[in-house]
């Protein structure tokens, strides 16, 4: 089985350490660019088909407007539930809650709280333009960090951009249920093999 990733969830892919999958990831720099989701899913799916029995896509819609499930409805593969990686690690009743709690939440996954200067001070131009920080946050009221691990140190990082922004921090705990649900039991008979990731992912 191949699992087709963003390359922001290949660290939490690999700690499941499934037998029988293999990873390979797209750049989660695509994110700056969803229109380009689906037409790189679909190379990757045509690239790889041959070479196994299923693969899986571990994207949620992710601002393609429906096109991601058009091209994985064209190419026979199935993606995980959720429109963002938010909904499918905290579940999704649980995101909506949240959604629900506070309307002007900015949420962290543990890669984004790693790679927040990258993707959000420098990707938005705040570290040029520090004056926008109220333009593209002035309707935020906190920071929620949903967090894959119990890592210090992330959650350190996390905590940092909450003050980066200056907004309240809270930390809601998911693990990895979420993936491990989808995934499931996939294929347990390669066990002399390790799963790895095809691809380097975006830099974590």
């Amino acid at each position: 089985m191949l699992v087709i990733a963003c390359g922001a969830l290949a660290r939490e892919v690999l700690a499941l350490n499934l037998d029988a999958i293999d990873l390979a990831c797209l750049p989660a720099s695509l994110h700056n660019r969803p229109e380009r989701i689906p037409e790189a899913m679909r190379a990757k799916i045509r690239a790889n088909r041959d070479a196994y029995d299923e693969i899986l896509c571990l994207y949620g819609d992710c601002g393609t407007g429906g096109e991601l499930d058009r091209v994985l409805a064209e190419e026979g593969v199935r993606r995980i539930e959720g429109a963002h990686c938010y909904a499918f690690f905290a579940g999704e009743e649980t995101f909506a809650a949240l959604a629900e709690e506070e309307p002007g939440t900015f949420y962290l996954t543990d890669f984004l709280a790693r790679q927040f200067d990258a993707l959000v001070i420098k990707g938005l131009g705040l570290d040029r333009f520090p004056q926008l920080r109220d333009d593209y946050f002035g309707a935020y009221r906190r920071v929620v960090h949903l967090a894959q691990f119990d890592d210090p140190e992330t959650t350190a990082k996390a905590k940092a951009a909450a003050d980066r922004l200056g907004l309240a921090y809270e930390r809601r705990f998911t693990g990895l249920a979420g993936l491990q649900g989808f995934l499931g039991e996939a294929g347990k008979e390669k066990p002399a093999q390790e799963t790895q990731a095809k691809e380097e992912p975006w830099p974590a």
